[in-house]
């Protein structure tokens, strides 16, 4: 069943990317690359912003107003290259309280570049106020 975001809800799609799908426990979002994200004469996407992508995705997948980010294990496998369309696909797969644990994968083509394990604790009040 679909279900509409309850966080980061002032984010730009344009710097971590576009909800494609969005169901209890999981999300899916999508990040075209542009030519400001590009690191080197290559074409290389900076790493901080696939990051930023399967971050967001792991947030949305708790998908609580107040979720924060803990922790997180990563792998970057393969690079991006602008003009790629990665996709972030992040799955709770733990819960206990208010800690959950997400996996998240990121794939350009069916290609991964990108895997992660976000710990994310959702607290009472936002952290700044």
């Amino acid at each position: 069943m679909s279900v509409g975001s309850n966080t980061h809800l002032s984010i730009s799609a344009e710097l971590v990317g576009e909800i494609q799908q969005l169901q209890h426990g999981q999300s899916v979002v999508k990040l075209v690359t542009l030519p400001s994200m590009v690191a080197d004469d290559f074409g290389l996407v900076h790493g901080g912003f696939i990051f930023g992508l399967a971050d967001y995705a792991a947030m949305l997948a708790v998908n609580e107003p107040t979720v924060v980010l803990g922790a997180a294990d990563s792998r970057f496998i393969a690079p991006v290259k602008v003009g790629d369309a990665p996709i972030a696909t992040a799955i709770v797969i733990e819960q206990k309280g208010k800690k959950y644990s997400v996996e998240c994968m990121v794939k350009v083509d069916d290609k991964p570049v990108y895997s992660g394990v976000f710990t994310c604790f959702v607290v009472e009040k936002h952290v700044l106020s």
